[in-house]
């Protein structure tokens, strides 16, 4: 069987592990900020990262990982080349700033179509952002090859490929000719830990960056988010009150009366 060429994709986000209160809510530019929150992999897209290199180790390819956004910090897009990545490409300009779903899958397909040549592309189910679950099965059909979703297992066997799709009750067996489209889902399993040697020699790796221009994109089709409003989150703030009193049912009493007081009875 002749060398895969396996694309993966993946997005940075801001750490979702993070805490809710390090989240800024800008109402007027409906813009969520994160205060002090360090940019990670998606963890969705790490699924991914797994499953291609899990694809590359059982039935030998080349894994190419492509990430898109208006400006990314490379040293964390990085971490795909110490866990055995052979290439990463940034698709980074000012004109992918809060796309929308369609519009991302249209700059992700041109540049999947201009590297060319690929068997598997694998996304993850969804970017812990803003949660849409869109952007793979949009490439699938820009790109008019088959998509199976909700993937927890991979296998290539006589040029098709065969997945294991998460059902309501268990699992089907799913099987499609190549190139085809996977999105994959955490049981695929946690993304590997580089050795610290891999590590070092990721950050002394070169990577490849195109830009708007690098790509057969007509601007005009690129289209942002359109939020209607974006408000914080109901405050969250407690008061906690000591009820006194001469004996326990005094302060039963007094506890029944501030409850009323509050309207909680």
């Amino acid at each position: 069987m002749k060398e895969l060429k396996i694309i993966v994709c993946i997005k940075e986000v801001p750490d979702p592990e993070g805490p809710s209160s390090a989240f800024e809510i800008d109402s007027e530019a409906k813009e969520v900020i994160p205060v002090g929150i360090p940019p990670v992999i998606n963890p969705f897209d790490e699924s991914a990262l797994e499953a291609a290199l899990l694809i590359k180790d059982n039935y030998k390819g080349r894994v190419i990982a492509v990430s898109m956004a208006e400006k990314t910090v490379s040293p964390v897009l990085k971490k795909a080349l110490s866990v055995g990545v052979d290439e990463l490409i940034i698709l980074e300009d000012g004109h992918y700033k809060d796309l929308n779903s369609t519009s991302v899958a249209y700059v992700l397909s041109a540049a999947i179509r201009k590297i060319g040549g690929y068997d598997v592309i694998l996304v993850g189910r969804q970017a812990a952002d803003w949660n849409f679950g869109q952007v793979g099965s949009i490439i699938a059909g820009i790109l008019q090859i088959p998509s199976i979703s909700l993937v927890q297992k991979v296998k290539i066997e006589d040029g098709k490929v065969i997945a294991e799709k998460l059902g309501r009750n268990g699992y089907e067996i799913i099987k499609a000719p190549m190139p085809s489209l996977i999105v994959v889902t955490s049981g695929i399993g946690d993304l590997r830990l580089p050795s610290l040697k891999d590590i070092k020699e990721a950050y002394k790796r070169p990577f490849n960056v195109w830009h708007l221009a690098d790509l057969d994109i007509d601007p005009q089709r690129l289209q942002a988010r359109s939020i209607y409003r974006l408000l914080p989150p109901p405050s969250r703030r407690r008061e906690c009150v000591f009820i006194d009193g001469e004996s326990p049912q005094e302060k039963g009493e007094r506890l029944a009366l501030k409850l009323q007081e509050n309207k909680v009875i």
